[in-house]
């Protein structure tokens, strides 16, 4: 069953959270497009040793997904109604790539289409005017616009998940804990916790004082302290 038609649509917001109050305006287009792209990047730490033949290409981080998508304008009538392909385009341009003199950047961007919906920012756009009217004003254009997607502090921490082992924890210690098991929780394996130990000045790590606070650091900083330690 083919469900109803629904535009491609894009709202402008003054900030990352994107609450409605900060809500500037949409756009929406007048054809949706045909295809869209969808880019995936990792980026690896390429650092090689000196003699040797390769890298083991340690993993540096997730990009953020870039989308592109191919907007069209016509203001000729023929498959639409008339529109001002400048005006249409300028607005465009407003929500997505103007300066903000009060934030100091552009517009934070969220963008929905059937089950796609991206909080992004505008990353590029190329304008490709096509035809024209005699006194030279635009007719029809294309625009290839690329987004970048976003998100808050907290939301990608919540993403990342609380437990990586590439970031820094705290744990609250509580009745019946002990620092080999509070080791396993974070970094998936025991061997770790006489350098977790060691890292908090811990003189008996059998025994943890109820409401002590145990950092835990990220696992490459524990690797470290283990090569220093050889």
């Amino acid at each position: 069953m083919i469900g109803e038609l629904k535009k491609l649509k894009i709202e402008a917001y003054k900030t990352i959270k994107f609450n409605e109050s900060d809500k500037v305006g949409e756009f929406i287009a007048m054809f949706n497009p045909a295809t869209y792209s969808q880019k995936f990047e990792i980026e690896y730490n390429k650092e090689q040793g000196q003699g040797t033949s390769g890298s083991a290409q340690s993993f540096g981080k997730i990009k953020p997904q870039d989308y592109t998508f191919e907007f069209l304008f016509d203001g000729t009538g023929a498959a639409a109604e008339p529109t001002d392909v400048a005006e249409e385009i300028k607005y465009f341009l407003d929500l997505t790539y103007r300066f903000d003199g009060e934030l100091h950047r552009p517009y934070f961007c969220k963008l929905h289409w059937g089950h796609l919906v991206v909080r992004c920012v505008m990353k590029s756009a190329n304008v490709n005017y096509t035809l024209f009217k005699p006194d030279g004003f635009p007719l029809r254009a294309k625009i290839q616009a690329t987004f970048s997607q976003i998100s808050d502090d907290e939301l990608r921490a919540a993403e990342e998940g609380r437990n990586s082992p590439d970031l820094t924890h705290y744990r609250v210690v509580q009745d019946g804990d002990n620092l080999p098991l509070m080791t396993y929780k974070i970094y998936g394996e025991f061997s770790h916790y006489p350098l977790v130990a060691l890292y908090n000045g811990l003189n008996d790590f059998r025994t943890l004082e109820t409401g002590r606070k145990i950092a835990f650091p990220p696992l490459a900083e524990l690797e470290q302290m283990l090569t220093a330690e050889e």
